[in-house]
């Protein structure tokens, strides 16, 4: 069986940390009997040096047909300056919309050898397993916004049928789990957010065995450092969880960790939740293992092969456990290994 994967680098060390996860996805579906193509396009930062923009209309087309899509990162100072709708940021927002992808998986697991890695007390993150489910394609980044002189505005907007696909997807979610969805919100001030309360409840209740509850979002902010191991699954609006989904990557003791996966009605598109880190592009120390989790996403949630996304965690857990680490998370007794390194050891347990 063949399959298409659009690779889209991006900027900085996209380039490096898709390279070695192309790899490492190619050889878990070989062995799953998989053949994936795989084809490399412009977008971003690297998009806009070359055709001027930083979302080809040839990217959006290799992207909507292909299968999955798999990305580095976006942005960086060099295009600070660009006018907002030039921006390389601008890339993610259109691939989203153009695939018409809603919902943002971001799961935050803490792996047992990277415990004292975490800024909390081993007791407090020992186990965790969150599993983010953001809103992508709706809220305040795609209302209508705009400026007149020292005035500006951003409008949150939230439609009945936005809420329940979102909040579908997090109770099936929690059925694979341990049943509990937290649907965060801050109702006791926003409309939008009244909105999304009752029609999460009245979603839940379709489902057997999954318990709801529901938390304002600036207590769910304060839970995640107090309490993480009492979450399961949060599912929220898309400013909420993108700033809840960065503050808990931080439980795991390292951004370069995590991964995540856009899913919607169209191509699914995988990528880590960290940016295209300027500062140390070139120099091979970037931790590709988010970009590997993600690739294991993309098996799973666009490849329907579950197997081989598990060889893949199997073989990341493998490695940390022998104490391999990049720069981010190297400490001393630990051997400090570079990019590449870190794919070929990961390649190899596969």
């Amino acid at each position: 069986m063949s399959k298409n994967i659009v690779v889209i680098p991006g900027d900085g060390i996209g380039t490096e940390i898709t390279t070695v996860a192309q790899e490492i996805l190619a050889i878990a579906a070989k062995k799953a009997g998989l053949n994936l193509n795989f084809s490399v396009v412009a977008a971003g930062g690297a998009a806009l040096d070359l055709v001027g923009e930083p979302l080809p209309a040839a990217t959006v087309a290799a992207a909507k047909a292909a299968d999955a899509v798999l990305l580095g990162a976006v942005g960086g100072p060099k295009w600070d300056a660009v006018e907002p709708k030039l921006r390389p940021e601008q890339a993610i927002l259109g691939l989203r919309k153009a695939l018409g992808l809603y919902a943002n998986l971001r799961p935050i697991r803490v792996f047992d050898t990277l415990v004292d890695y975490s800024p909390l007390k081993p007791e407090k993150i020992k186990g965790v397993d969150i599993l983010i489910v953001r809103e992508l394609n709706g809220g305040i980044y795609y209302g209508e916004k705009g400026q007149e002189g020292d005035r500006a505005w951003d409008v949150e907007n939230y439609s009945v049928p936005e809420v329940q696909r979102i909040v579908r997807i997090a109770c099936e979610a929690a059925k694979l789990r341990r049943g509990k969805v937290t649907s965060v919100d801050k109702a006791n001030v926003l409309f939008t957010s009244r909105l999304w309360r009752k029609t999460a409840g009245e979603v839940a209740a379709e489902f057997d065995g999954i318990t709801l509850d529901h938390m304002y979002v600036d207590n769910c902010a304060m839970q995640m450092v107090l309490a993480p191991q009492n979450f399961d699954v949060i599912v929220t609006g898309n400013l909420f969880g993108d700033i809840l989904s960065d503050e808990a990557a931080v439980l795991t003791g390292s951004i370069g960790m995590l991964p995540s996966a856009s899913l919607g009605d169209g191509t699914g598109l995988y990528e880590p939740i960290h940016g295209s880190a300027p500062d140390i592009a070139g120099q091979g120390i970037a931790n590709p293992v988010g970009t590997i989790l993600s690739a294991a996403m993309l098996l799973r949630h666009s490849l329907a092969a579950d197997g081989a996304a598990a060889t893949i965690e199997k073989a990341v857990e493998d490695v940390l456990v022998e104490g391999y680490r990049c720069a981010d998370l190297y400490k001393a007794g630990m051997t400090k290994v570079s990019t590449e390194e870190m794919g070929k050891l990961i390649a190899a347990k596969i």
